[in-house]
C-alpha cells in the first residue's frame, strides 16, 4: 500500500480566498489556456484547503508562488503567511518515478526517454508544476480526480492529453488513472503485478477499470 508522507499541520486556507469555475471550459482549440487556468486553480484551492500549499502540491514555495502569480493570479491572498523556505516535505518513494514518467510524456519534448530524477531538459514549466502535483496528490485515498479538486474525471483526461499526450495514449482500455500510473511505472521496471494473462481475465478487473464516479471534494468543502 502507498502511504504519503507525514507532514507539519497548518491552517486550511478559506476557500472563499479562491474562486473557481464550477465547470471546465468547453472544448476547443482556443481553450487551452483557460482550461489550464481551471485545472491550476483546482489544484490550488484544494491544497489550500488542506492548510499546506507547498505539501499539497509538492512543490517548493518558490514554486507555488511562481504558479500563482502567474497562471492564478486571483489567488494571491493565499501567499499569505507562505515562508519563502517552506518545502514540500518527505517524498514517499514512488512520487519521483511517476513525475519522471509523466515528464519524459511531456508535450513540449515528447519520446523524452529515461527522464529519471533531476533530468528535466526539456519539459516546460507548467509541465513540471503539474507532472510533480499528480504525483504527489496520486498519495491521496480517493480518485486521482476529486483528489486534485478537479470536477470530473474528464478534466483529468483532458489534462492529460493536452500535457503529457504521449502517456494518455497509452490508455487504451481507460483503466482508471491512478492504477494505470501504477501499472505502467511496474513495467518500466519489469515487475510483474499481475497473475492474470490478461485485464479480462482478472479477479480484481473492477478495481482497474470502471466508472470513476463520486463527488467534487471541493463542492464538500464550501
Amino acid at each position: 500500500m502507498i502511504h504519503a508522507p507525514v507532514h507539519a499541520a497548518r491552517p486550511a486556507v478559506p476557500l472563499a480566498a479562491l474562486a473557481i469555475p464550477d465547470e471546465g471550459p468547453d472544448e476547443g482549440p482556443d481553450e487551452g489556456d483557460a482550461f489550464d487556468h481551471h485545472v491550476l486553480a483546482c489544484m490550488v484551492a484544494i491544497a489550500g484547503s488542506e492548510g499546506s500549499l507547498t505539501a499539497g502540491l509538492g512543490l517548493s514555495a518558490a514554486e507555488v508562488t511562481r504558479l500563482i502569480e502567474t497562471r492564478v493570479p486571483e489567488a494571491r491572498g493565499l501567499l499569505v503567511g507562505l515562508s519563502d523556505d517552506e518545502g514540500p516535505g518527505e517524498e514517499a518513494l514512488e512520487e519521483e518515478d511517476l513525475r519522471a514518467l509523466l515528464i519524459e510524456h511531456g508535450a513540449s519534448g515528447s519520446n523524452r526517454h529515461g527522464a529519471r530524477g533531476s533530468d528535466r531538459q526539456g519539459a516546460s514549466e507548467i509541465e513540471l508544476w503539474l507532472a510533480t502535483i499528480l504525483a504527489r496528490r496520486s498519495l491521496r485515498p480517493n480518485h486521482l480526480w476529486q483528489d486534485l479538486g478537479l470536477t470530473a474525471r474528464s478534466d483529468l483526461s483532458g489534462l492529460l492529453v493536452r500535457h503529457f499526450p504521449g502517456l494518455a495514449a497509452r490508455n487504451v482500455q481507460n483503466m482508471k488513472w491512478k492504477k494505470f500510473f501504477y501499472r505502467e511505472l511496474c513495467r518500466r521496471e519489469g515487475v510483474v503485478v499481475c497473475k492474470a494473462p490478461h485485464c479480462a481475465a482478472c479477479d480484481d478487473h473492477a478495481h482497474c477499470f470502471g466508472g470513476e464516479d463520486g463527488p467534487a471534494l471541493l463542492a464538500l468543502r464550501r
